[in-house]
């Protein structure tokens, strides 16, 4: 039985910059985590005599300055994302290329573009007038919350190319169909994109050069937790799952696997969905119980496939493409800055993950290249090493990348997302003001929590 004041569930980013932030204020803490790692949705997987490939979160962009921070604070380099030459965007059996600098930005030329861009500058003006990070506070927000992100679109736009681009930028952020996601969701994870001195705007999501994919961390996203992890020591102890929380007066019993801890505080560090996966006594507010069944995560997986070389940038190509097809709809050139070889990364998002949920992986392989085919030409099949990571099949994360709201769900249930219960605290992406569902959003919500517990503890 170890007593500490904090323990912590969940070994991520919210969950290390928590432990980091307590420790200095001279707490003792404790982590556990159910993975034999740290990083959570974070996974930087080396290939057989090949580079590093980034699993899971990856890109860092302007206004994402605690992620930055702690790239700086572990000497982790950052590097810009592979960008340019032209994009390629596939829709209706058609394939386009394009210069992402024109015009109207990261919009593919569609007979619909203008008027997806008069829209999205809709989106970007009613998420100004977002409290960010707590929509519900909106004073429409029961009304925004009552329909979701695809009624809103089929009364905003009327062409097919119109539809299909602004369904493609909320689905590439949050790998969900925009039938599945509330509106109010929707303008809060736009207003979410940025700081407290820049707004955020579905441009910014979008960008790859001044946007959400404008960087990547050199040697892999995963220095960054591992660092943390070492700095704590035997403060992490990992393969811990923790199957029950036990509050009883001022103290909370966690109950891990081969390991039982006594805290005055508890904060778990992961999404809403899985929280669910821990028995809490006595049993959590209704509020809570409901919302983590009313937020479940995106439906994605990632596809990189390594090349002796990145070809596509010899024909002008930044490796960018946005498909209607699928099962790789969207896509980024993810070579590291320290190699010869190349590296595209696919997403498999919803409906197309969902299809593949039980296929082996030499079909979803065959099916993710022939994407990859499609947009960057025959070469694309060949590649030296593949990698296929399915988040909704792992069973500590259960999809990705973030949380997601259907409608009627912020604005009834909205607040339990950080709202303590008893001596348990709230961490994870999805609790973050700016950044929700990105790794800046993850530090953002352990440095919040830890001041919160701090102050709770006295």
């Amino acid at each position: 039985m170890a007593e500490v004041d904090v323990a912590i569930v969940g070994a991520g980013l919210a969950g290390l910059t928590a432990a980091r932030r307590l420790i200095r204020a001279g707490r003792r803490v404790t982590v556990l985590e159910a993975r034999n790692r740290v990083g959570g949705r974070v996974l930087s997987v080396p290939t057989d005599d090949g580079p590093v490939v980034e699993c899971g979160a990856e890109f860092v962009g302007p206004t994402q300055n605690r992620i930055l921070a702690l790239a700086d604070e572990f000497e982790v380099a950052t590097a810009r994302t592979f960008d340019t030459g032209r994009n390629v965007y596939h829709r209706g059996g058609k394939l386009r290329r394009y210069h992402a600098a024109g015009p109207l930005g990261p919009i593919p030329p569609d007979i619909g573009a203008v008027e997806a861009a008069a829209a999205m500058l809709t989106l970007n003006r009613m998420a100004r007038a977002m409290p960010v990070g707590a929509p519900w506070r909106h004073r429409h927000a029961r009304r925004l919350d009552a329909q979701s992100v695809q009624e809103w679109i089929n009364k905003r736009s009327f062409t097919p190319g119109a539809r299909f681009l602004l369904s493609v930028a909320m689905s590439a952020a949050l790998s969900a169909h925009p039938a599945e996601v509330s509106l109010l969701y929707w303008l809060n994870y736009i207003a979410a994109a940025g700081d407290e001195n820049h707004p955020g705007t579905v441009q910014r999501l979008a960008s790859t050069t001044g946007g959400a994919q404008e960087s990547v961390l050199v040697g892999g996203a995963q220095r960054i937790p591992d660092a943390m992890a070492a700095e704590l020591g035997e403060r992490v102890r990992l393969g811990v799952a923790v199957r029950a929380v036990e509050q009883a007066g001022d103290t909370a019993t966690v109950v891990a696997d081969q390991l039982t801890v006594r805290a005055r505080r508890v904060v778990v560090a992961m999404s809403p969905a899985l929280s669910s996966t821990i028995v809490f006594t006595p049993t959590l507010p209704a509020a809570r119980l409901q919302l983590a069944q009313r937020m479940p995560m995106g439906s994605v997986g990632k596809a990189l496939a390594v090349y002796a070389r990145p070809f596509w940038r010899a024909r002008g190509l930044t490796g960018q493409a946005v498909s209607d097809q699928g099962p790789v709809d969207v896509t980024f050139d993810g070579t590291p800055p320290d190699t010869t070889a190349g590296v595209l990364v696919g997403f498999v998002s919803a409906e197309h993950m969902r299809r593949l949920d039980g296929a082996d992986e030499d079909l979803v392989r065959a099916e993710c290249l022939g994407s990859f085919v499609r947009y960057f030409g025959a070469a694309a099949a060949t590649p030296t090493a593949f990698v296929l990571q399915r988040w909704d099949r792992e069973q500590w994360s259960r999809g990705g990348p973030t949380g997601i709201a259907g409608p009627g769900t912020l604005s009834t249930l909205g607040p339990a997302l950080r709202e303590p219960c008893g001596l348990t605290h709230w961490a994870g992406a999805e609790t973050a003001d700016y950044w929700t569902g990105y790794m800046d959003g993850a530090v953002r919500s352990g440095e919040r929590v830890a001041d919160e517990v701090d102050a709770a503890l006295g």
